[in-house]
């Protein structure tokens, strides 16, 4: 039988290193929802690029999921508020920023998401949230969370989202400088 592709060979493994990021996408299926979480972590001392690079796909993860937006706003629409702190300094990625969650069906639940041709955001859906950058042969980022789409406390009825992910980042990673002291909150 072939080797797996999921198994480690000698062409293929290499000793992991503090010196450099690790990207891990994780994610399960469970009697009580799906999840799909991804982190990046360094557990040595990161470069002020990887630092900043982390700090400002945190921000756009961060500014999307407190977002607050009127009923029937589709995804596509404010999808750019997670790529807004990466665009300030003509940084990017090339992956969509979110899908939605199914359960016990596909991770990646159509119609929900963040592209163009996505339906609407309404209360109940889950999605995910989860911009990144890359920089090709070095490193590589993504933030991902799992948020549910709820009403905002707001006098008309709008929605934010309610982030149910309940795994840290990585401190080490993180420029307090350029977080706002409402994305610390």
């Amino acid at each position: 039988t072939p080797p797996s592709p999921h198994s480690p060979s000698n062409g293929s493994s290499r000793k992991l290193s503090v010196n450099e990021m690790y990207l891990s996408d994780t994610g399960g299926q469970y009697l009580d929802g799906t999840t799909d979480i991804t982190r990046t972590v360094h557990w040595g001392v990161p470069t002020p690029l990887q630092k900043e690079a982390y700090t400002r796909v945190l921000m756009g993860n961060i500014d999307l999921s407190r977002l607050v937006f009127p009923p029937n706003t589709a995804g596509g629409v404010v999808e750019s508020f997670a790529r807004r702190a990466l665009w300030d300094v003509g940084l990017n990625y090339g992956h969509g920023t979110g899908h939605g969650i199914g359960n016990f069906l596909s991770v990646h639940e159509w119609p929900v998401g963040f592209q163009s041709n996505n339906v609407p955001l309404m209360a109940g859906m889950f999605t995910s949230i989860e911009p990144g950058y890359y920089r090709d042969g070095e490193f590589g980022i993504r933030i991902e969370d799992v948020a549910l789409v709820v009403e905002a406390q707001t006098e008309k009825p709008f929605l934010t989202f309610e982030v149910v992910s309940l795994v840290p980042y990585d401190r080490n990673l993180i420029d307090l400088r350029l977080l706002s002291p409402e994305q610390v909150r």
